[in-house]
């Protein structure tokens, strides 16, 4: 089946250019996204940009898997020879621990893929989302992630605040390979406002999100020409869902990072990656508007610099 960006619903879109020439579309496709149970993720193929081929099945769970619910932000990177799925799952079963960031590997783009780090790599003392993969200049990979507000309530110092972290990976992607480093929180960035919702819109309660939180998720690396690292990160600003930008002072992923002072998108969309069309334009694709069941897969220009990323106009 064949259809224009603007008639695929899907939140977190990920593009990757497939080696051999066209590109795969990935994100989160589940009806039941918040907390109802999970289906899997569909992908989407298309040699122009224009016109996309799907769904097709990309991963649906084996049997015994650990999760169940919130399949969110597949993204999926060529490495070593094969393609790796970074992608959020949550288990409705207390026991199997909370949210987090698990690997899948697949021979072929459009999968299946499968299991391939066993459970997730994040940390397990608190829920974690949006998994992004980032290989240092001495060929080290690392995973980029956030840490949600969830279960931690805002005190008198003001909202619970999202963080931002990077956990060194073993080489294979298998295994965690050191401790995660935090590398900054919401409330570092000026724009970020509390979570908010329209009037007469109601959050879903499944999030069990703390009161007026600030949040950090949809963290995405890539580096100019002139070597400079920036990320595109996403949260809540003035307009609604909002993407910022944020860039390593010294180049390493462990920073420090510092925000630009204002959001890269403001206005109700977010979760954005950055890759390069057939003509070499970078283009920025995420997902506008934020509200379900609206959200569709929005593709514009963008510049990449020493100074930052900017929207072309």
């Amino acid at each position: 089946m064949s259809s224009r960006l603007n008639e695929i619903r899907m939140r977190d879109p990920f593009v990757l250019e497939v080696p051999s020439g066209g590109f795969v579309l990935f994100g989160t496709t589940d009806t039941n996204l918040w907390g109802g149970p999970a289906t899997g993720f569909d992908c989407f193929t298309s040699e122009d940009l224009v016109t996309w081929e799907g769904p097709l099945q990309a991963f649906r769970p084996p049997a015994g898997f650990w999760a169940d619910t919130q399949f969110w932000g597949p993204e999926v990177h060529g490495y070593d020879g094969r393609f790796f799925m970074l992608a959020t799952f949550a288990s409705s079963n207390p026991e199997s621990g909370p949210r987090g960031v698990q690997v899948l590997v697949a021979d072929e783009p459009t999968g299946p893929y499968v299991p391939w780090s066993d459970g997730p790599l994040t940390p397990r003392d608190r829920p974690c989302l949006d998994g992004t993969l980032f290989i240092d200049d001495e060929g080290g990979p690392w995973l980029v992630f956030s840490r949600g507000a969830e279960g931690v309530p805002g005190g008198a110092a003001g909202p619970a605040d999202g963080e931002m972290y990077a956990r060194p990976l073993s080489r294979d992607l298998k295994e965690a390979a050191g401790p995660a480093v935090l590398l900054f929180t919401a409330s570092a960035a000026p724009w970020s406002k509390p979570l908010w919702f329209p009037d007469g819109v109601e959050p879903p309660e499944e999030l069990n999100l703390a009161k007026d939180p600030l949040f950090t998720d949809g963290p995405f690396l890539i580096r100019s020409e002139g070597g400079r690292l920036h990320m595109l990160w996403s949260s809540f600003g003035e307009e609604g869902y909002a993407m910022g930008v944020a860039t390593s002072a010294g180049g390493l992923i462990t920073g420090p990072w510092v925000q630009r002072e204002q959001p890269l998108w403001a206005r109700n969309g977010g979760h954005g990656m950055i890759f390069s069309d057939p003509q070499g334009v970078r283009r920025l694709v995420f997902h506008w508007p934020n509200e379900t069941p609206d959200e569709r897969v929005k593709l514009i220009s963008v510049d990449v610099s020493d100074r930052g990323i900017q929207l072309r106009t």
